[in-house]
């Protein structure tokens, strides 16, 4: 198992980033977050790795930090949660805010990750709630910041946002969780709408 590649960064694509180390190229599916956090193309970087052997294929995933790969490695047990449909969701979501929408099981949140639908969500919650509970590095809010995320991700989502953008325009929000105006108005700062 490959658990992580250091090398200077030759390539970043919408959905993959290649390493060159000591010059064999790494292919790397990764998320928009992991990608956002990759430094300029010929910069040193080091990448955490997940290597997923399949029967008729090998796939290589890069991670920006240990938490997103355990995350992943988690959501990958999910019975119909694949690879793909994992690095979905952490591109929707940073992992925070994905652990957050388990904890507080809000199913809605959950479905609105590409390839999860209402009954796949339901056992995503179902099956991670205590295992991501028992860790004591997660957030444990009140449910509430969740709902208000959800409320400002819906209001991104009706404006016509992807779920990608509206996740990295929350990013960063550190006013009062429970406040989805708030949330808007700093998003849309970010995403250049004004006000």
């Amino acid at each position: 198992m490959i658990a992580f590649l250091t090398g200077r960064l030759v390539e970043k694509g919408a959905d993959h980033a290649v390493l060159d180390v000591h010059g064999v190229g790494y292919r790397m599916a990764m998320s928009t977050n992991s990608l956002s956090a990759l430094p300029a193309e010929g910069d040193e970087v080091m990448v955490h790795t997940h290597m997923h052997v399949r029967e008729d294929d090998i796939s290589l995933f890069g991670f920006e930090s240990p938490g997103e790969k355990a995350l992943f490695a988690r959501l990958i047990t999910v019975s119909g949660i694949g690879p793909r449909v994992a690095l979905a969701a952490l591109s929707s979501f940073d992992p925070d805010a994905l652990v957050a929408a388990i904890m507080a099981e809000d199913v809605a949140l959950v479905s609105s990750i590409p390839g999860v639908g209402k009954k796949t969500a339901q056992r995503l919650i179902l099956e991670l709630k205590d295992k991501l509970g028992a860790s004591s590095s997660l957030p444990t809010g009140d449910g509430t910041a969740p709902q208000a995320a959800g409320e400002a991700r819906e209001a991104l989502a009706a404006m016509g946002f992807s779920s990608a953008e509206a996740a990295t325009a929350l990013r960063g929000y550190d006013g009062s969780p429970n406040d989805a105006g708030s949330m808007l108005r700093y998003a849309l700062k970010r995403l250049g709408g004004g006000a």
